[in-house]
């Protein structure tokens, strides 16, 4: 496993990670979530990312109580959570960054965890209707009540990042270390374009998510919706129609033929693809089986392999449907 500073900070990250999101409760029963975690942990996975709303807080749970039967010591893995949607409609909890959101949502995550305190909490979208200096002041006060060690945002644009780091900077508060967009072959511009003023200025890394745009670069998708998959699962309807996106489709058929000359999987190319990004901190990855992990992790090998003419001949494969 490759280990990667998260931004500036001094913390270290493996180059791939594992989440959380609809895999947990939804496709995955605590003992197989555990059996996945374990299987991780063995290629040398440091960091597993989760969130609040991720199946209304029950992933929160089941990671925890894996954390426990698994037996690790707390300092050597990484964990987090993401604030934002809420668990209720009630209007201080529902789509919110509001100050009294934030002190209680973190500690309800802490109850589900079963944890003293995570190592990174995100702000999981922007809330236009609540200040950002409101918003910065209270993940301020978690970290210094030592409920978390590092905050960032997901999602944020990079004029939204850039005023909460100015706020923390001119109040001598924490300041957001790290942001988790979404990054593939599909859906680059932020990375690589709207942010790339905030890597130098201010040391902002990246734990990158769907990278592979929620299946579609495994290539599983090409001949429609296989009866397993996400796609079929019931309050993700809205996700099917990325999946059958034909276009997409089609460039992950073109991108078959480079995967099969280096003799590795779709999954793995395109993994591979994101990690190259020297902004990347971390790939987060999702696994509903032992051997996802597996293949997963193969994608490091495939890493030093990518040469600037590969990297181009992926890119012109996916041009007509990047953004």
């Amino acid at each position: 496993m490759e280990y990667r500073r998260l931004g500036r900070s001094g913390l270290k990250v493996s180059a791939l990670s594992l989440g959380s999101w609809v895999t947990y409760s939804n496709q995955v029963n605590a003992t197989s979530a555990r059996e996945i975690m374990a299987a991780a942990r063995d290629h040398g996975v440091n960091f597993f990312d989760n969130a609040e709303t991720y199946a209304a807080g029950e992933s929160e749970r089941i990671m925890g109580a894996a954390f426990r039967e698994l037996g690790w010591a707390r300092e050597h893995y990484v964990v987090s959570s993401k604030f934002f949607w809420g668990l209720s409609e009630d209007p201080n909890v529902h789509h919110t960054l509001n100050r009294k959101y934030l002190m209680g949502a973190i500690d309800g995550s802490l109850r589900r965890f079963g944890l003293d305190y995570l190592d990174l909490i995100y702000c999981h979208r922007p809330d236009p209707n609540t200040p950002i200096e409101e918003t910065v002041w209270a993940m301020h006060d978690i970290i210094s009540r030592g409920k978390a060690l590092y905050w960032g945002t997901s999602e944020w644009s990079a004029d939204e990042i850039r005023a909460a780091w100015d706020i923390a900077e001119r109040h001598h508060l924490h300041k957001p270390v790290m942001e988790q967009p979404q990054y593939n072959l599909f859906v680059r511009k932020r990375v690589e374009q709207e942010y790339r003023r905030l890597y130098e200025d201010i040391g902002l890394g990246l734990t990158t998510w769907s990278p592979l745009a929620s299946g579609v670069l495994s290539g599983k998708y090409v001949g429609g919706i296989p009866a397993d998959s996400r796609g079929t699962l019931p309050g993700y309807e809205w996700l099917r129609e990325r999946l059958v996106n034909a276009e997409r489709n089609a460039a992950a058929a073109r991108l078959k033929p480079l995967a099969d000359e280096l003799g590795c999987s779709l999954a793995q190319l395109s993994l591979a693809w994101c990690l190259k990004h020297p902004q990347v901190s971390s790939v987060i990855t999702g696994a509903s089986r032992v051997a996802q992990v597996d293949e997963n992790m193969k994608a490091l090998e495939i890493l030093p392999r990518l040469t600037t003419e590969i990297m181009a001949r992926m890119e012109a494969a996916c041009e007509t449907c990047s953004s």
